[in-house]
């Protein structure tokens, strides 16, 4: 059975993106088939993390939104980025959204079809015959990001230790449970090496009854990356490439 795994955080900022790639490529180091569909169409750039240029992008999400392919046609492999040691099952696709900025404005004048969209997830996971199917969500709730939650098989909310993002995580927590989706899970983003871990987990778990799968301490090294590789990949003895694959493990059980 294929599992679709939504990546949610209440407000940007928090490294939502960059834990969806690092989060999919540890998933599908472990010999799985993994799909990135880049839903955030307002604000993409998850593709950069794959090293994949928008000159490369014969078609884009945007294409399948409008009508101009199928949403196959928009799926690239990325699995070169897993290295020369992947195991044999080991695949990782992605489709992007357009950065275009004509492409970006029509989305915002226009809209687009929601329920074409979670067809097209349907239909992505058929055709690839995936194990996994990562949604890199836009910030923040609307409709896209309420039914990319219903059909979610799992939700992980990323927050960072603020208050901003603790009152908004509040609101997302409590939509999903409304909507009742099956594994719920927070992932704690930057936060201060001085902090004392355990008391913030607990903390976080007391406020919002829900399990956290793991802290990602703020890391020099991911600041230096900039985005430039998936950083479990570059530095996977790094104690935050540790704590991503801990988390992995959390969604894969």
């Amino acid at each position: 059975m294929s599992e679709i795994v939504s990546i949610h955080s209440f407000r940007g900022g928090t490294g939502k993106s960059n834990s969806t790639a690092n989060l999919a490529a540890t998933v599908a180091q472990a010999g799985y088939r993994v799909g990135i569909v880049d839903t955030d169409i307002q604000s993409p750039g998850i593709h950069v993390l794959f090293g994949f240029e928008e000159e490369k992008m014969k078609h884009s999400l945007n294409d399948y939104l409008w009508g101009r392919c199928s949403i196959e046609e928009a799926a690239y492999d990325v699995s070169s980025v897993l290295g020369e040691k992947r195991k044999l099952n080991s695949r990782i696709y992605l489709i992007p959204s357009s950065i275009r900025m004509g492409e970006i404005t029509r989305i915002l004048r226009e809209g687009y079809d929601v329920n074409m969209l979670i067809d097209g997830f349907e239909e992505l996971i058929k055709a690839l015959n995936l194990d996994y199917l990562f949604i890199d969500t836009h910030p923040g709730l609307n409709e896209e990001t309420l039914l990319s939650i219903t059909i979610s098989d799992v939700l992980l909310i990323i927050l960072r230790p603020d208050r901003q993002d603790f009152q908004g995580t509040a609101v997302t927590v409590d939509v999903a449970r409304k909507l009742q989706v099956p594994k719920l899970l927070l992932m704690v983003n930057k936060a201060l090496p001085a902090l004392d871990f355990d008391a913030l987990q607990h903390d976080m778990e007391r406020t919002y009854k829900a399990q956290v799968a793991g802290i990602l301490p703020l890391s020099e090294e991911m600041i230096q990356l900039a985005s430039g590789d998936i950083f479990c990949i570059r530095y996977p003895n790094h104690p935050l490439s540790q704590v991503i694959k801990k988390v992995a493990q959390r969604i894969m059980t």
